[in-house]
């Protein structure tokens, strides 16, 4: 056994030649995502240092611990593997020596050919160094030496993040830099490259004197970022060059300043908070527009628009040269099941933020709200003011402008709750609903083609204040009987209280639209409506096993008893929140089809129809529904008009519902496709209809989606709506790709969008360039955009790309 002195030294020699790489080598390494901890990481405390050679040798007269012949120190999770370590106690200086390899605990490899460094790493040498990160970062120099344990100062060093090609190791990779000197100051925390060239494919491709980079021993520092360009058609070229200054551990400002060819310079600044509970972000921006008239419609509207002025370009006689927005967002956690937060937008106008994309404020319906939420297994808590901004170019004067119709809610409040133990054996929910809905501007409709005082269609919104309280709980269990026929009784109670107060403008529209659809006008001040329900479902699935497949074949009733809805017929109540109502075969077996709850389904009503799907040994599944729905008893709601006629059209207004149904087809070779539709109830004239297909694959993918919609007239759509949108991406090499999107009016003749694009991605490099186009239905004004994108992993990203081009990856 060695003595308490011999293993004391071997421990130094040990630690010392494993901290010297780690402290010396790994800090160099520009732009790798780490620290110092996690490069060079302290044993625990306690740690054991194990020790394989074939030879120590201990020399008292020179003052020397030699281990020779495979030589391997393991401490605290990191490893040293050489041919020969030395430790001098005269000089303090450590030398290891042939073919020298530190694997570190997190998995970063150094290799070395030869290490010379003091005891306390503040000098040292070391030559022919490579360095592996465990994310695939690689570093390399001839040389290496540590003055003053401050600087580290690399020769002729080379950084890539590409992986060596594994059939030709010596091939360059995608991109490299190479510099003649990489200086690394712990002290100020910057790595510096002197003459320094970023070479491509191995071709140099641009010369750099000198640049700094920030340490990556720290997370966060000063300085500019990756610049991005950008283009539009109306505004021009853009350059944006943004500077980060790290301001603190929990606080950052990152400032911005573009340049745009038509329209002049755009500053942009954003303020970051974190603290130990959430995060709030505030960003300004603002410019004065140089050339306004660029956004004039070229082809405007001659009734509504004739100028061709618009948002961007401000109304004739104002230029609307200065344009700004101001936007916050936050998020906090009250504790582990309550959330707060907000995301508020202000702005000079309703379309600077869409126009300029202004990152996280950009979305051509912006929602501002301030929220309260809480989660705790199956219950559920949500409290919530909104505000929808609608970002579009129509002046506020156009008929068609939609923003200034969009409500203030304040509030809204959801609230689900279902209990953990049963009732009387089966599930009871409970759903709370509420909400309080201002509108400043009367939303309605007129008939198509528009004429001045024809009559209001319908009216989306009114002017003036509405609120509604619903509460509802439900109660159901199901049974399955010998023979396999699963029964599920049910019973649902709800009840609503609300309240009006419209503007003599919303009741002047109201009075119009009832004339024109010959209703009686009833609109109230105040309400308050009941619906109890008791249904039965019954459900029969049948297993079909065959030689090569499995089928399930359920046919399936519903039966829903309930008096009729209150409040219809005679326009007496906002809708609100049930206007977007769809009827197809997924909302086939629900309870209550409306979409909100301004509207209840009453009257007795059954649902009939068939579920099915099946699998194939060989990789394939398809499914199907199909079936139809019966107004047996009681009045029908979809038949009795409201102040959007959200039933018309539906396939539901009739006693007899129009036919559902949908087929889908997944394939192992990533083919999949779906058709869905609604078929007239006597003739099968398809009313509703929609496509999907897709194939994911080498060398090409594919999609494709039709939508057809049967004409609407009270909707003020006076013919059938057809629309094909198509894509497609193909490989032409290993790593080049060329893909490209379309999508087709049909009843417009038109072109909506498309865009064209190629790109080229490997492990360490990703290009894409793109071109697209859209085009107004109504001003057939087009907009052409422009992007490209450079990544560089673990470097940055440089220029702009629309990423919807690219639909198929």
């Amino acid at each position: 056994m060695r003595s308490h002195r011999q293993a004391g030294l071997a421990r130094l020699y040990g630690a010392s030649a494993l901290a010297c790489l780690l402290a010396c080598a790994f800090p160099a390494v520009p732009a790798l995502a780490q620290d110092v901890s996690g490069l060079a990481p302290k044993a625990p405390s306690g740690s054991q240092m194990l020790l394989a050679a074939d030879t120590l040798v201990y020399d008292n007269d020179k003052q020397t611990v030699t281990a020779v012949g495979g030589v391997q120190i393991d401490y605290g999770g990191n490893r040293l593997v050489a041919q020969r370590v030395e430790y001098n106690r005269k000089t303090k200086r450590l030398v290891a020596s042939g073919a020298v390899q530190v694997i570190n605990s997190d998995g970063t490899k150094v290799y070395s050919d030869h290490v010379d460094i003091t005891d306390d790493f503040a000098d040292g040498f070391v030559n022919a160094l490579r360095v592996e990160t465990v994310d695939k970062a690689y570093f390399a120099a001839e040389s290496a030496e540590r003055m003053g344990g401050v600087l580290t100062t690399f020769h002729n060093g080379v950084y890539t993040a590409c992986e060596p090609c594994e059939d030709k190791p010596d091939t360059a990779p995608t991109w490299r830099v190479k510099a003649r000197k990489i200086i690394w100051n712990g002290q100020k925390k910057t790595v510096r490259f002197e003459s320094a060239n970023f070479e491509f494919f191995g071709f140099p491709l641009a010369y750099l004197p000198a640049f700094e980079i920030a340490d990556p021993t720290v997370k966060r520092k000063s300085g500019f970022l990756i610049p991005s360009v950008s283009y539009k058609s109306n505004i021009g070229v853009g350059i944006k060059v943004p500077y980060y200054f790290a301001l603190s551990p929990t606080y950052d400002l990152t400032v911005s300043g573009a340049g745009y060819t038509k329209q002049g310079f755009l500053g942009e600044a954003e303020w970051r908070q974190r603290f130990n509970n959430g995060e709030y972000s505030l960003k300004i921006a603002g410019i004065q527009q140089q050339n306004p008239d660029a956004f004039i419609d070229s082809n405007p509207d001659p009734v509504f628009n004739p100028d061709g002025h618009n948002v961007n370009s401000g109304a004739a006689g104002d230029p609307n040269r200065f344009r700004g927005m101001m936007g916050t967002k936050g998020q906090f956690a009250i504790n582990e099941r309550w959330d707060f937060g907000w995301d508020v937008l202000l702005q000079t106008d309703k379309n600077f933020s869409n126009t300029y994309a202004i990152q996280g404020y950009s979305d051509s319906v912006h929602t501002s709200q301030v929220y309260l939420t809480g989660l705790n297994d199956r219950n559920y808590f949500d409290l919530r003011a909104q505000r929808f901004q609608v970002q579009e170019n129509t002046l506020s004067s156009d008929i068609t402008s939609r923003d200034g119709k969009q409500p203030w809610v304040l509030p809204s409040l959801d609230y689900a709750y279902i209990p953990d133990a049963t009732v009387a054996g089966g599930q009871l929910s409970i759903n709370m609903n509420a909400r309080v809905i201002r509108r400043d501007e009367l939303d309605q409709a007129y008939f198509t083609p528009f004429v001045p005082a024809s009559g209001t269609e319908s009216v989306r919104g009114i002017e003036g204040e509405s609120g509604r309280l619903t509460g509802e709980a439900e109660w159901k269990r199901s049974f399955v009987t010998d023979g396999g026929l699963v029964v599920t009784p049910l019973l649902a109670f709800r009840a609503d209280a609300g309240y009006v107060n419209a503007s003599a403008a919303s009741l002047s529209a109201v009075n119009q639209m009832a004339a024109n659809l010959g209703v009686n006008d009833d609109m109230r001040s105040s309400l308050a409506r009941y619906m109890a329900t008791a249904g039965l479902e019954m459900r029969y699935p049948l297993l079909f096993s065959m030689a090569n497949s499995s089928h399930v074949l359920e046919p399936m009733a519903q039966v829903f008893v309930r008096p009729n809805e209150q409040y219809v017929g005679g326009l007496s109540i906002p809708n609100e929140d049930a206007q977007s109502f769809v009827f197809d075969a997924t909302t086939l077996f629900e309870r209550d089809k409306f979409s909100g709850y301004d509207r209840i389904e009453g009257g007795t009503r059954a649902n009939v129809g068939f579920r099915y799907s099946g699998s194939y040994d060989n990789g394939w599944a398809t499914n199907a529904i199909f079936g139809q729905s019966y107004q047996i008893a009681g009045q029908n709601s979809f038949d009795a008009p409201d102040l959007v006629n959200v039933g018309a059209y539906s396939g539901l207004q009739n006693a007899r519902s129009d036919y559902v149904g949908l087929v889908g087809l997944n394939s192992p070779t990533g083919f999949s496709a779906s058709v869905s539709g609604r078929f007239d109830e006597q003739t099968l004239e398809v009313r509703r209809a929609e496509f999907k297909a897709a194939y994911s694959g080498l060398p090409i993918s594919l999609s494709a989606k039709y939508a057809f919609i049967q004409a609407q007239p009270l909707y003020g759509y006076t013919t059938d709506r057809q629309e094909v949108t198509l894509g497609a991406s193909t490989h032409l090499a290993e790593n080049w790709r060329v893909f490209g999107t379309g999508t087709y009016d049909f009843e417009n003749s038109l072109m909506v969008k498309d865009g064209l694009g190629f790109a080229y991605n490997d492990s360490c490099f990703t290009y894409l360039m793109t071109f697209s186009q859209s085009r107004d239905i109504n001003t057939r004004q087009v907009t052409q955009t422009i992007g490209f994108n450079l990544s560089f992993r673990t470097l940055g990203d440089f220029g702009t790309v629309n990423n919807s081009v690219d639909t198929i990856q």
